[in-house]
């Protein structure tokens, strides 16, 4: 890869956070080419065997997610999605590494709503008709 034009020689090679959710191993991967989101099995876990590059959708509390399927030793089955490839030119290794940890951190973040306004009005409190 350091022979191509987009090859970033200084960009780390870093395994950001990984953590377990729901039983697999989920990170972001910093390479001076790509940042990517990654799913691994957990620990004692043994995936179904799936063709390299079969797409699979999967739900986190961000929202739905889309992988690839790919195995970059043949015991190793990982899911992976890009989030930024190539990296762009004027990104700095300490902003990869920002994007990096952030990305993981709201895929995990449970989504935030805005309650409805509740109608307060003396009416509403006097009738017993609070609603949001």
């Amino acid at each position: 890869m350091a022979d191509l034009p987009f090859y970033r020689a200084d960009m780390p090679i870093q395994c950001c956070d990984f953590q377990r959710f729901e039983g697999q191993w989920v990170g972001t991967l910093l390479t001076p080419w790509m940042l990517e989101l990654v799913v691994m099995p957990g620990p004692g876990q043994v995936w179904d065997e799936r063709p390299t590059g079969e797409a699979l959708g999967l739900a986190f509390p961000a929202g739905d997610i889309r992988f690839r399927v790919s195995s970059p030793q043949p015991d190793l089955p990982l899911l992976s999605c890009s989030l930024l490839s190539p990296l762009p030119a004027t990104l700095s290794p300490e902003q990869a590494q920002t994007i990096a940890r952030d990305a993981l951190r709201l895929l995990l973040a449970l989504p935030v709503t805005e309650p409805a306004a509740l109608d307060t009005s003396r009416r509403a409190l006097l009738t017993g008709q609070l609603r949001g």
